[in-house]
């Protein structure tokens, strides 16, 4: 009975400790001195591919670290992180971490959990690049999936762009809140013309440039 008390409480220990810290200290960023002599850009794709395999925990759920940083979300999740659908929470955490002054929010120009947010606030600034436009995406640029424009814009997903090859249809990036490789992952995509990241396959509309 003691063996079997004991295993109960390491059992009970475990879980607790497991509450208390969840998945929000795993895959640290690049520290100073790694990202040291990188452009602005350069260091935008670093911390992005730094997170790649990060998964959500538990993994059925949307409780995420990238939601947590803003201050955003809700539910029952692990200290340390929120729940949201996360891939702008991501991508903007991406651009803060490099130097980006983000400015998160929820007025008409801010960056927030919403895809949509990175295209009002490049419409703002005079940062959007329309697909069809000829643009070639550079490094540290967000893609946009999936856009509706009107009197309120919608999108499906956004990723951060590490390259865009001559040739290829689309750019490769890496995607917050992805689901090929497993729900609700950091995962990278090659030449991404469309995505299916719990959305019906979302087409490229266009990109937004950090300022």
């Amino acid at each position: 009975m003691l063996i079997v008390g004991v295993g109960v409480v390491v059992v009970i220990l475990t879980s607790a400790l497991h509450r208390m810290t969840g998945n929000g200290a795993s895959f640290p960023p690049p520290g100073k001195a790694d990202l040291a002599g990188l452009t602005l850009r350069q260091r935008i794709v670093a911390i992005a591919r730094s997170q790649v395999g990060y998964q959500t925990d538990p993994s059925s759920s949307y409780c995420n670290k990238f939601s947590a940083y803003w201050h955003a979300g809700s539910g029952d999740c692990p200290a340390g992180e929120q729940a949201e659908e996360w891939c702008a929470d991501f991508a903007a955490w991406a651009w803060q971490e490099a130097g980006v002054q983000v400015s998160y929010g929820y007025g008409p120009a801010d960056i927030n959990g919403a895809a949509v947010s990175f295209y009002n606030w490049a419409m703002s600034r005079g940062k959007w690049h329309p697909a069809e436009s000829g643009y070639v995406a550079a490094p540290g640029d967000v893609a946009i999936y999936g856009l509706t424009t009107g009197a309120r814009p919608s999108a499906a997903h956004v990723a951060i762009v590490t390259s865009d090859s001559a040739g290829q249809s689309g750019p490769d990036v890496v995607n917050g809140d992805g689901d090929r490789t497993g729900f609700s992952v950091v995962e990278t995509g090659t030449d991404q013309l469309r995505v299916r990241a719990g959305h019906d396959d979302s087409v490229l509309a266009g990109y937004v440039s950090p300022p």
